[in-house]
């Protein structure tokens, strides 16, 4: 069994966030030195998305550490503009940076604002989110799932496929660990059920990782 926590809703803060606690949308709360990464396409900052302490989905080895969330994206009423390279996790368009001690070889600028999370007419959000622990079933490469009797197949897919953070990840378009692991979950997100504007394809799911030492992550999308 893997522990995972749900995310079960998004609340407005009012305020911007400024520890390192687990959230969405607003400003960076850096451990260490600022960190933005820098769009490899377009030279510009990417978008931060949010930021999860890592000692729930890693323990002893993630104590004391945070991941940040970044991926390449319009601004409001830009929304023709779009890499499709923000999908993938080596294209340069997307970005997991941990700290303190963490490995990441993209450009970075020491920026203490850049672009963040907005709703539907362009304001900017920040929420934090309410969790539920609850127990998942170790991953099942597809083949494997694809041979269990429906019923159990089905099971599997009711336990797995939520918003959350760590646990066990419900790929839809064939497995696609990174390179490089082993790697834990790290965050699975609907993009198109969320409070907050993320445009990522049509019908995307986010797929965040984090290395079992607790230094690397990588990001991909899945679009249907």
């Amino acid at each position: 069994m893997v522990t995972a926590r749900r995310i079960e809703g998004f609340t407005a803060t009012g305020r911007p966030v400024s520890t390192p606690t687990t959230k969405f949308g607003g400003r960076p709360g850096w451990l260490t030195g600022p960190q933005w990464p820098i769009s490899a396409a377009w030279d510009r900052p990417m978008r931060f998305v949010g930021q999860i302490e890592l000692g729930p989905v890693l323990g002893a080895a993630g104590h004391g550490k945070v991941a940040y969330l970044f991926v390449t994206h319009a601004d409001h009423g830009e929304d023709s503009f779009f890499d499709p390279d923000v999908i993938e996790p080596d294209g340069g368009e997307n970005a997991v940076i941990v700290q303190p001690g963490g490995d990441y070889d993209g450009p970075v600028l020491p920026l203490t604002t850049g672009p963040g999370l907005y709703d539907g007419d362009g304001s900017a959000v920040e929420f934090t989110v309410g969790l539920r622990p609850v127990d998942e079933p170790g991953f099942l490469p597809d083949e494997q799932l694809r041979a269990l009797p429906a019923a159990d197949r089905d099971r599997y897919v009711e336990r797995t496929d939520h918003d959350k953070i760590g646990g066990t990840p419900l790929f839809f378009q064939g497995d696609q660990w990174p390179d490089g692991g082993p790697w834990r979950l790290l965050l699975q997100l609907d993009a198109n059920w969320v409070p907050f504007r993320l445009h990522l394809g049509a019908a995307p799911r986010l797929f965040a990782f984090v290395s079992e030492d607790g230094v690397r992550g990588r990001l991909l999308v899945q679009d249907s």
